[in-house]
């Protein structure tokens, strides 16, 4: 496996992430593995050298940081593992339940670390943009968590360049603790975050750790959404469709994929997977397996080592995208 700092940060992370929305309850998603089924893979991880997992609160309401704090508590020394979670989507019915509030942050760091079992998480994020508090009461709450001793750093999730600048700012104005990590939606079908925040992230040295490298499943040839979908996450992912991911502008991507990867005699997945990996200010793709495969196709992309010639077809046709996942 091959490490990396996580930013400017001494901490060093495994060059691809486990990303455990995944695992928890099929109660909340059907597509979910229950923990029994989860457990196989989060070793699986762990013994191909994958140090860095990623899950949030809101993943089945909670129960996917039990599921995984458990297992790696089981599996592997808690110092031997980086452990980062989220906050802010709604994990009740009541007005303070969600958000970037210091109340809600407070509360939601104190509920995380008691389902995953451990007295602190080496990266807390802040899961979307909160356009209902000030930046100020959101920064200040979250250094005090990690001067606390709670969190060892803090890190940011898609938004705006402008906003995750303006978080920045105020954070170094008063002295608070400054975000190491942006957590953009990136791939071969959505590239927007190349525009401003990947250049912005690689000048203040950001690690970068994008979520959904294969567009949900798209890049590894599963091109059919809803109900003719292969899987039940195909079938029943409104995100997908509403950010219109493999729409027909994308087709010309996905078929110069589809060449690539047959001409080197390989998966359309560890191709896409490689195309985001050659990209310097790419940190650690967070990758999902689910099913026997998904985690020896992330690791063979890792020996993949595309040529220009190779990234410049895969590049050649996208066309502009609005901006999506941001809320």
């Amino acid at each position: 496996m091959q490490y990396r700092r996580l930013g400017t940060t001494g901490m060093k992370v495994s060059r691809l992430c486990l990303g455990t929305m995944t695992y928890g309850s099929p109660r909340w998603r059907e597509w979910v593995l229950d923990e029994q089924a989860s457990r196989p893979f989060i070793k699986q991880a762990l013994d191909a050298g994958i140090n860095f997992f990623d899950t949030a609160d809101m993943y089945s309401i909670g129960e996917s940081e039990r599921v995984v704090g458990k297992a790696l508590l089981d599996y592997a020394p808690r110092e031997d593992v980086v452990i980062a979670t989220k906050v802010f989507n709604a994990m009740g019915d009541g007005p303070n339940n969600r958000g970037l509030s210091r109340k809600h942050i407070m509360a939601a760091i104190d509920a995380s670390l008691q389902r995953l079992g451990t007295d602190h998480v080496d990266l807390y994020q802040i899961h979307r943009w909160d356009y209902h508090t000030p930046i100020e009461e959101t920064m200040e709450a979250l250094h005090d968590v990690v001067k606390a001793g709670k969190a060892r750093y803090i890190g940011a999730s898609s938004m705006f360049a402008w906003q995750f600048a303006k978080a920045q700012f105020t954070a170094e104005k008063h002295g608070w603790t400054r975000f190491v990590t942006m957590q953009p939606m990136y791939n071969l079908i959505y590239r927007e975050e190349e525009r401003e925040m990947l250049p912005q992230c690689a000048d203040q040295g950001v690690g970068v750790i994008p979520w959904s490298p294969l567009a949900r499943g798209i890049l590894a040839g599963k091109t059919v959404q809803g109900e003719g979908g292969e899987t039940a996450r195909a079938r029943t992912d409104e995100n997908t469709r509403k950010w219109h991911l493999g729409s027909d502008i994308d087709q010309p991507v996905i078929a110069a994929l589809r060449e690539v990867a047959d001409n080197r005699g390989t998966s359309m997945a560890r191709v896409a997977l490689a195309w985001v990996l050659s990209n310097p200010a790419v940190t650690a793709p967070i990758i999902g397996a689910s099913k026997p495969g998904h985690i020896e196709e992330a690791l063979a992309a890792l020996e993949l080592e595309l040529s220009e010639d190779e990234k410049a077809a895969l590049e050649a046709h996208y066309v502009p995208h609005q901006v999506a996942g941001h809320a």
